[in-house]
């Protein structure tokens, strides 16, 4: 470590209130009945309860989301023998992961003890407070013994990290680099380097999974483990081999898999050479491996390796295990955490690695794309699915082998929690994205001919979101394709310049004349437009080929929206469209129009924007309370400009939809603070209550403010949401985000759901 990063870590961990952890409390308290309630005399009706029934415990205190991080320090990372109290940094920074991965609580415990015996009765003695125990950094052999005991002794889960997290994080790799080179794992040799518990509990697993016992070779500082050497530990004496190795070297001859827990730079390049075709190599010791990566891939080109560094691909790293495995056990009450709940993680993040990856896990490792490879055979720690994959999988193979005493009922429900539970995604679109699920529909991507919006389109159909239809050069998306290792040919391509017959595109144009005869369109003209992406989108919609229209994303919005508005049009009911965003902040939705489309709009169109987006609102099932915007408060300004027509507007809506919680003019922070209108302005019709619905007076100011709140990350923006189209069309911003195109698509499919109802 540099002088620069020791400092650094120094003063990372000093700096305002020291160390990593703090506690906070989930209750109000800020007067003395709360506090009444939160201690004395409140708190012995739940005391009560509790002695009652020992089981309350979970329904009245935090015990059911609280985990125990123990450790004496006997094996500290790579520090060894360091004792309890330097230790601490490290049972911090576990809790810490177990909070922000899995929002699991933690309290670190370092207790100053070496005897085996005695330190199982103190976490015996204090199990009670907790959900579940993580051990950790406790040297072998005791660690095994530890584990065993109090698995048998407590009926929460105890879980050993150093041996069972390196054992399921590795066990995925393994399984999807056996699959990647088409190696069966019970054929395969395995030379294991180290004999620790995590050396050992890796072997467990592999055997589980299907290695055989006498492929497996052993070494540990002494040379390999064979049936002649006196000094084994039980433990060790499991993986005796009948053949007498002289060396890692030798065993290493022909070897398909090598794994490395121990020292750094053990393993030479001739070693690699000598392994077997195809050979897989984890070298896992830190922050040195086995061998260099570079050295590894340099000496073989058909080698798949990972390492326990961040800095090279497939990272063995246990934080993609534990925080999930615990949520998971903790969420069933589970007693234990057993082989089928490991196993179960095991073939969970195996399979999540061939999923598609999410853009905001491809932006934080600075990668345009990662795909299920010789160099992405795991999870990236920092994907945001690892929660709703692998927690799901680990509480369900609790409950399959009944181990868990509160089982799951709905598990759609289950999933939304864990989303929700870290903020990963917003409660609102995760209910579109399910309605969306329910009945999929037709969707046409009009700029196909890039690699966002291919990726949008694999997941929306991975996800069942949607069924996506690409449109672009068929060539220039084949290739786009295949140099980042798509998998679309389950996706069906329209080239319009190449492949559409003449027949139809005189059809198209034939219906777009009829539209657009009366209003300086000639049929020669409207044959033309047939070779334009949007028209013949638009016009796929509207002849039922298709459900709804995604364009916008490589040119402007307002050449993007004209070919809707000539193909589909506005509803008869209303002679206007509009723009709407809707903005995903700590607070709640707040929905911001118009903010697209018109420039500087008179009182009716912002009466027929409001009823629009109230409508919309609707759909989302949260009741609309509108606010409509300008500089000044009711009537405060008495010159001409948007104020007026702000008021103008309220007036037509207070006449025309009495029912609709709407009022104005008034100042944003008005709208958005209820408490200090009503104390200044009492006679609304909002009253106290905070806005969610924000009408904009002009385009300029719509589109600045969702603007800034999304550059600043006060909130998340999904849309342009267009309203009052007679279909489905929707046009993004330029260069939107993969994550966008997907939300978008996904209200498109519930907009073309409504559209079939009614």
């Amino acid at each position: 470590m540099g002088k620069t990063v020791y400092e650094d870590a120094l003063w990372y961990h000093q700096k305002g209130r020291p160390g990593k952890i703090e506690v906070i409390p989930t209750k109000p308290h800020l007067t003395q009945y709360d506090l009444s309630l939160a201690y004395t005399p409140g708190v012995a009706q739940p005391c009560r309860e509790i002695q009652q029934n020992p089981e309350d415990s979970y329904k009245y205190t935090s015990k059911g989301n609280l985990v125990a991080v123990i450790s004496n320090g006997t094996a500290v990372l790579g520090l060894g023998d360091i004792g309890p109290a330097a230790g601490k940094p490290v049972m911090e920074g576990k809790g810490m992961l177990f909070k922000i991965f899995a929002d699991v609580d933690v309290f670190d415990i370092e207790v100053d003890e070496k005897d085996p015996d005695r330190l199982i009765e103190v976490v015996k003695a204090i199990s009670p407070t907790f959900g579940g125990i993580n051990l950790e950094d406790i040297k072998a052999p005791e660690c095994f013994y530890i584990e065993q005991q109090l698995i048998k002794a407590l009926d929460i889960p105890v879980f050993h990290d150093d041996q069972h997290g390196t054992a399921i994080i590795s066990a995925a790799g393994l399984l999807n680099a056996l699959e990647l080179v088409g190696k069966p794992i019970d054929q395969i040799k395995v030379v294991i380097n180290g004999a620790g518990a995590a050396s050992v509990s890796c072997a467990k697993l592999y055997l589980r999974l299907g290695v055989r016992k006498e492929n497996i070779v052993m070494f540990d500082s002494k040379g390999v483990l064979s049936d002649k050497r006196t000094d084994l530990n039980p433990v060790k004496q499991e993986f005796v081999c009948r053949r007498h190795y002289h060396s890692l070297a030798e065993a290493m001859v022909e070897s398909d898999v090598f794994l490395g827990l121990s020292v750094g730079n053990v393993v030479s390049k001739e070693m690699i050479r000598s392994m077997a075709k195809n050979p897989i190599v984890f070298a896992m010791a830190n922050p040195t491996p086995e061998i260099s990566y570079e050295d590894a891939t340099n000496v073989r080109d058909d080698i798949i390796m990972a390492t326990g560094r961040s800095d090279y691909p497939n990272q063995i790293n246990n934080v993609l295990g534990f925080p999930f495995i615990f949520r998971g056990a903790l969420d069933v009450r589970a007693r234990v955490i057993n082989e089928e709940m490991k196993i179960a993680a095991v073939r969970a993040l195996a399979n999540l690695a061939k999923e598609y990856v999410p853009e905001l896990v491809t932006k934080a490792y600075n990668m345009e794309n990662i795909v299920y490879g010789k160099e992405y055979i795991i999870p990236k720690p920092l994907d945001p699915r690892l929660i709703t994959t692998v927690s799901p999988a680990v509480a369900k193979a609790a409950m399959d082998s009944g181990v868990a005493r509160k089982p799951i009922e709905d598990w759609e429900a289950y999933e939304q929690e864990l989303g929700t539970r870290l903020g990963l995604e917003n409660k609102l679109i995760m209910t579109i994205c399910n309605k969306a699920r329910q009945n999929p529909k037709k969707v046409v991507f009009a700029d196909a001919n890039n690699l966002k919006v291919l990726k949008a389109a694999r997941f929306v159909a991975d996800q069942g979101i949607a069924h996506p239809i690409l449109m672009g050069n068929r060539t220039e998306i084949e290739q786009i394709v295949n140099k980042n290792m798509l998998e679309m040919t389950d996706i069906p391509i329209v080239d319009i310049h190449r492949e559409v017959s003449e027949a139809k595109r005189q059809r198209f144009a034939q219906i777009l004349f009829e539209k657009r005869k009366r209003k300086g369109m000639s049929f020669e003209e409207a044959l033309d437009k047939m070779y334009n992406h949007d028209y013949f989108g638009c016009m796929m919609v509207e002849t039922g080929e298709a459900d709804a229209f995604i364009s916008g994303f490589s040119h402007k919005y307002a050449d993007a929206i004209r070919p809707a508005i000539h193909v589909i049009g506005p509803r008869e009911e209303f002679p206007h469209i509009a723009g709407m965003y809707l903005m995903l902040t700590r607070k709640g939705p707040l929905f911001l129009a118009d903010t697209t489309v018109n420039s500087d709009p008179d009182a009716q169109t912002i009466a027929d924007t409001t009823v629009l987006v109230a409508n919309e609102v609707k759909r989302f099932k949260i009741e609309p309370l509108i606010a409509i915007l300008s500089y000044s408060n009711f009537g405060a300004f008495k010159g001409k400009g948007s104020p007026i027509r702000a008021g103008e507007a309220v007036k037509i809506l207070h006449q025309t939809h009495p029912q609709l919680i709407v009022d104005g003019e008034m100042q944003a922070n008005y709208a958005l603070n209820g408490a200090l209108r009503h104390k200044k302005f009492p006679f609304t019709k909002l009253k106290d209550m905070d806005a969610n619905v924000l009408i904009f007076p002009n385009l300029s100011s719509g589109n600045i403010l969702y603007k800034v709140l999304q550059e600043l990350g006060a909130a998340k923006a999904i849309g342009p949401i267009l309203l009052g189209m007679k279909k489905p069309i929707h046009v993004l911003q330029m260069e939107s985000s993969v994550r966008e195109i997907i939300n978008l698509t996904a209200i498109a499919v519930v907009d073309a759901q409504d559209a079939r109802v009614s």
